[in-house]
Protein backbone atom coordinates (compact mmCIF):
# COMPACT_ATOMS: atom_id res chain seq x y z
CA UNK A 1 0.00 0.00 0.00
CA UNK A 2 1.54 3.15 -1.20
CA UNK A 3 2.27 6.14 1.59
CA UNK A 4 1.05 9.59 1.05
CA UNK A 5 4.72 10.99 1.21
CA UNK A 6 5.89 8.02 -1.56
CA UNK A 7 3.60 9.85 -3.78
CA UNK A 8 4.10 12.73 -2.96
CA UNK A 9 8.28 12.58 -3.40
CA UNK A 10 7.62 9.84 -6.83
CA UNK A 11 5.24 13.28 -8.40
CA UNK A 12 7.90 15.68 -7.18
CA UNK A 13 10.92 13.74 -8.96
CA UNK A 14 8.99 13.48 -12.19
CA UNK A 15 7.98 16.79 -12.39
CA UNK A 16 10.64 18.87 -10.59
CA UNK A 17 9.46 22.42 -9.32
CA UNK A 18 5.73 21.45 -8.54
CA UNK A 19 3.68 21.96 -6.07
CA UNK A 20 1.56 18.26 -4.65
CA UNK A 21 -0.62 18.13 -2.07
CA UNK A 22 -2.24 14.32 -1.64
CA UNK A 23 -5.20 13.13 0.28
CA UNK A 24 -6.31 9.82 1.34
CA UNK A 25 -9.91 9.66 -0.20
CA UNK A 26 -11.55 6.55 2.15
CA UNK A 27 -8.82 5.58 4.95
CA UNK A 28 -8.32 2.43 3.04
CA UNK A 29 -4.43 3.60 1.54
CA UNK A 30 -5.60 2.78 -2.03
CA UNK A 31 -7.91 5.36 -3.10
CA UNK A 32 -6.02 9.28 -2.98
CA UNK A 33 -6.65 12.52 -4.67
CA UNK A 34 -3.53 14.86 -5.71
CA UNK A 35 -3.76 18.82 -6.64
CA UNK A 36 -0.64 19.23 -8.28
CA UNK A 37 0.49 22.58 -9.60
CA UNK A 38 3.64 22.47 -12.18
CA UNK A 39 5.31 24.65 -14.63
CA UNK A 40 5.29 22.05 -16.67
CA UNK A 41 1.66 22.04 -17.12
CA UNK A 42 1.79 25.46 -18.90
CA UNK A 43 0.26 24.88 -22.56
CA UNK A 44 -0.63 21.63 -22.26
CA UNK A 45 -3.95 19.94 -22.15
CA UNK A 46 -5.54 17.98 -19.10
CA UNK A 47 -4.83 14.46 -20.97
CA UNK A 48 -1.19 15.41 -21.06
CA UNK A 49 -0.96 17.10 -17.70
CA UNK A 50 -2.29 13.80 -15.86
CA UNK A 51 0.00 11.70 -18.03
CA UNK A 52 2.75 13.76 -17.05
CA UNK A 53 1.50 12.69 -13.00
CA UNK A 54 1.07 9.15 -13.77
CA UNK A 55 3.85 8.58 -15.46
CA UNK A 56 5.92 7.96 -12.50
CA UNK A 57 3.33 6.07 -10.37
CA UNK A 58 3.16 3.21 -13.07
CA UNK A 59 4.30 0.52 -11.05
CA UNK A 60 1.74 0.79 -8.53
CA UNK A 61 -0.74 1.35 -10.71
CA UNK A 62 0.11 -1.79 -13.23
CA UNK A 63 0.17 -3.86 -9.58
CA UNK A 64 -2.96 -2.51 -8.29
CA UNK A 65 -1.50 -1.21 -5.22
CA UNK A 66 -2.82 2.49 -6.53
CA UNK A 67 -6.33 1.79 -7.32
CA UNK A 68 -7.26 5.01 -7.67
CA UNK A 69 -5.88 8.47 -7.92
CA UNK A 70 -8.53 11.57 -8.88
CA UNK A 71 -5.88 14.53 -9.86
CA UNK A 72 -6.75 18.22 -10.20
CA UNK A 73 -3.87 19.35 -12.29
CA UNK A 74 -3.00 22.98 -12.71
CA UNK A 75 -0.57 25.39 -14.43
CA UNK A 76 0.71 28.38 -11.80
CA UNK A 77 -1.44 30.60 -13.57
CA UNK A 78 -4.18 28.50 -13.71
CA UNK A 79 -3.99 27.70 -9.83
CA UNK A 80 -3.62 31.50 -9.23
CA UNK A 81 -6.71 32.22 -10.96
CA UNK A 82 -8.53 29.75 -8.98
CA UNK A 83 -7.37 31.38 -6.17
CA UNK A 84 -8.66 34.67 -7.39
CA UNK A 85 -12.13 33.45 -7.96
CA UNK A 86 -12.15 32.20 -4.68
CA UNK A 87 -11.38 35.44 -2.70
Amino acid sequence: MPEIADLKRRIEQGLPGAEVEIRDLTGTGDHFEARVVAEAFAGKTLVEQHQQVYAPLQDLLKTGELHALALKTYSPEQWAQLLAKKK
